[in-house]
């Protein structure tokens, strides 16, 4: 396992190209991380967490603390796009590992884009 991990590590470094998307890709998601974690602020009053059409009430809400769910989203899909890459990397090849850096890319900041969307909702009602 050691010496899978290490010829893994030598290959990323090997890769310039792929180690300074998925350095992006981290560093994106840790902004995100602390620009979300800032935004959420302890209240007694419920916020607004999801939007429906197809229900009698439009908005439903949740507790403060349910707005921690965006911020470990974005540490947790930046670390599995990270696995994921390198591992496509050692499988596949290099044109794999990039596609799918950039998929982590795009799907870290449309969530970041989402939950700063629903956090601004709070100044609806």
């Amino acid at each position: 396992m050691k010496t899978i991990i290490k010829e893994s590590f030598k290959k990323l470094v090997a890769d310039r190209y792929l180690l300074v998307l998925l350095s992006t890709l981290v560093l994106l998601a840790l902004i995100f991380s602390l620009i979300i974690g800032l935004s959420i602020h302890t209240s007694e009053r419920q916020l607004i967490s999801r939007y429906s059409a197809f229900g009698i009430t439009h908005f439903y809400f949740d507790q403060w603390f349910y707005a921690l769910t965006f911020l470990a989203f974005e540490l947790v899909a930046a670390a599995l796009h990270l696995v994921v890459s390198i591992k496509l990397l050692n499988e596949k090849g290099h044109y794999f590992a990039v596609l799918f850096a950039w998929l982590g890319i795009a799907v870290v900041t449309i969530g970041f884009v989402v939950s700063i969307t629903i956090l601004s909702l709070r100044t609806l009602l």
